[in-house]
């Protein structure tokens, strides 16, 4: 069963999902998840996918899509404000504790790619989440600095800044702004050195397989200042305490960040590789979201 929702993060209006049971009951209460979307993805796509599977096993599941995309909220738009990601996860945690089916004492947190980066980010700082997991986990500060674990050259970076500079000056003075695609746009854009993250990025949401009309795959430029100054991985050590799972592809070139976290967690922690799978093949491919969906469900049986 899923419900239309919506709840606020500050003046934006956040649009959701909330997946319930199948056995429901209003006069039970059960534990509750956030779930935290790809950048440049929507409520309606693999984390839709995943929070369905989770309520089948008895969670009441939130997604949404984040402030400045999809059907919520907010100006400009196809922003991608980290910052107001993270807050997005706490108002979803508000929300779901005003339901009176929602224990408030046992809610949990996970995210896909970047979504994946945001659960651990927003787990480090708020203690209402008691597990945090994650499936091919893209922190979006450490991935817009450099690519797949490797940090591009300090000037290559300040030259980034310098560009997205000038773009706020030309904006401010009236000209139309700029997007950067997450993914390729067009077929024609790969080739034999494309990485497999971004041809099957392509795959999953240019194509029927995932493509969604308010999935966009692009951001807007003069998010890149706003992306450069997060991280989403500087507090694990000292407070992220809380159980964390970290699912990853054996394939997968984003492999490198789950390892980066679980190396930096001092608390319970666990690596779970998924034999075979890319990046994108945890969003949907069935052999691997069922081990996944599985893994999680053990997982968050601690709540």
């Amino acid at each position: 069963m899923v419900k239309t929702v919506s709840f606020r993060n500050k003046e934006v209006e956040i649009s959701g999902h909330l997946h319930l049971p199948d056995d429901f009951s209003e006069d039970k209460t059960y534990p509750a998840l956030v779930g935290i979307h790809p950048a440049g993805g929507v409520k309606e796509q693999t984390i839709g996918l995943y929070a369905k599977r989770l309520a089948a096993h008895g969670f009441v599941t939130v997604v949404y899509d984040s402030s400045y995309q999809g059907e919520s909220g907010g100006e400009p738009r196809l922003l991608e404000d980290p910052t107001a990601r993270v807050e997005d996860a706490r108002c979803a945690a508000d929300f779901l504790s005003t339901l009176p089916f929602v224990d408030p004492k046992r809610m949990g947190v996970f995210g896909i790619c970047a979504g994946g980066g945001y659960a651990i980010s927003v787990a480090q700082t708020e203690r209402r989440f008691r597990a945090v997991a994650t499936v091919s986990a893209a922190p979006m500060g450490e991935g817009s600095r450099g690519f797949l674990g490797h940090m591009s050259p300090v000037a290559e970076q300040i030259g980034t800044l310098e560009m997205v500079a000038e773009q706020r000056t030309a904006e401010a003075r009236g000209e139309k702004p700029l997007y950067a695609p997450f993914v390729p746009e067009k077929l024609e854009e790969i080739d034999e050195n494309t990485p497999d993250l971004l041809r099957e990025g392509y795959d999953y949401y240019r194509t029927p397989r995932g493509q969604h009309p308010n999935s966009k795959g692009r951001f807007l430029l003069t998010s890149m200042d706003k992306m450069f100054a997060f991280s989403a991985f500087d507090q694990i050590p000292e407070l992220l305490t809380q159980p964390m799972l970290l699912i990853a592809g054996s394939k997968a070139d984003t492999k490198v960040f789950s390892d980066q976290a679980y190396e930096l967690s001092k608390g319970p922690k666990e690596l779970f590789v998924v034999e075979g799978a890319t990046h994108i093949a945890m969003y949907d491919v069935p052999e691997y979201v069922d081990q996944a969906v599985t893994k999680m469900v053990e997982f968050f049986a601690v709540l």
